[in-house]
């Protein structure tokens, strides 16, 4: 596949969860929430998780925020949901380290589904917070760290 093609398949992808995002809303019933913000930008994603038997039965996300910030929300939630917490937040690190440009192997970059085409919005320091956001919260709300809180 041309480096053109798989550049517009990506960008079909980021479309796609943006315009029509996975777990859209928030729950009524939940255990965990956490707000987090990206001053750069003005996003604002709020989650909220609920947590049985150590696993994300449930995970919604709303609030504002730019094309990246939402698919990357959308990519992050379908993703995690039915995972246990350590497993989310292993995924949360492999994706946080795939935008500090940490190299992985391909086998580990292949655990994140869909989330795997922002390596490409990487290249663009100023949107790496974008795509971040909501795995920052995820990590915040797994972790006990419910206030809402800047992404500096």
């Amino acid at each position: 596949m041309s480096l053109d093609k798989l550049r517009s398949l990506y960008k079909a992808v980021i479309l796609d969860h943006a315009q029509m995002p996975r777990n859209y809303g928030q729950l009524t019933d939940f255990s965990h929430e956490t707000t987090v913000y990206n001053p750069s930008c003005g996003d604002k994603i709020h989650l909220t998780i609920l947590i049985e038997n150590n696993k994300i039965k449930k995970i919604a996300f709303n609030g504002e925020g730019c094309t990246i910030s939402k698919a990357s929300a959308s990519m992050m939630t379908d993703l995690v949901k039915g995972k246990s917490i350590k497993e989310a937040i292993e995924l949360s690190h492999l994706f946080s380290n795939l935008a500090a440009d940490k190299k992985s192997d391909t086998l580990k970059l292949e655990q994140l589904g869909d989330a795997q085409v922002l390596v490409n919005i990487m290249q663009f320091p100023a949107r790496i917070k974008c795509a971040t956001l909501a795995w920052w919260g995820l990590d915040r709300a797994l972790l006990g760290k419910e206030k809402e809180e800047e992404n500096d």
